[in-house]
């Protein structure tokens, strides 16, 4: 599909039908985002059952929701924690709506997963960013810091990472057997 125009805003991604594919908004510019394998799923509904059983009464789990990070870009996390009391009939949250963003890395996203999406989330001030690697499964846990990148924005700094179990006081307290989320 070729767009004839790269000024898309929020708006337009809220006007699209409800059939329409998955897509995200990034700086104007509508992108279908491939669908998923098999592995991929799996791990990201191992995540979110995970986080729904464990998370406090605050924060509610979720995947493949949108998030508007300003009013030209849109992403939907692969999971994501949000703050609880949002509507059900929401499908585009703001960025203070989320506590936690996750992305599960597939051959075609690695460069969005680990570079683009993170830089994304930490200018809009979503707190904690999590990657998961598939090949073999590994958590890469990340917190907003104080290092400051070249727009001027903070940054994710590396928390923990581990393909067998991460522990974390934050967004709350967590003992996660990553080797249970594997396929």
């Amino acid at each position: 599909m070729r767009q004839q125009r790269a000024d898309y805003t929020l708006a337009d991604l809220l006007a699209l039908p409800d059939d329409a594919p998955r897509v995200e908004l990034v700086d104007g510019v509508i992108q279908v985002t491939p669908s998923p394998t098999l592995g991929h799923q799996s791990i990201s509904s191992r995540l979110w059952m995970w986080l729904h059983t464990h998370a406090p009464e605050h924060l509610h789990a979720a995947q493949a929701v949108g998030v508007a990070l300003n009013a030209n870009t849109s992403r939907q996390p692969d999971v994501l924690l949000h703050r609880a009391g949002i509507t059900a009939d929401r499908s585009l949250l703001r960025p203070e709506d989320v506590v936690l963003a996750v992305e599960v890395v597939s051959p075609g996203t690695r460069r969005v997963d680990r570079f683009a999406k993170p830089g994304e989330y930490a200018a809009a001030g979503i707190p904690y960013y999590w990657r998961i690697e598939q090949d073999p499964v590994h958590l890469y846990t990340y917190r907003i810091g104080d290092r400051i990148g070249p727009g001027g924005e903070r940054q994710y700094e590396l928390v923990a990472e581990s393909s067998a179990l991460v522990e974390l006081a934050e967004p709350f307290d967590i003992k996660l057997p990553v080797s249970e989320l594997a396929p």
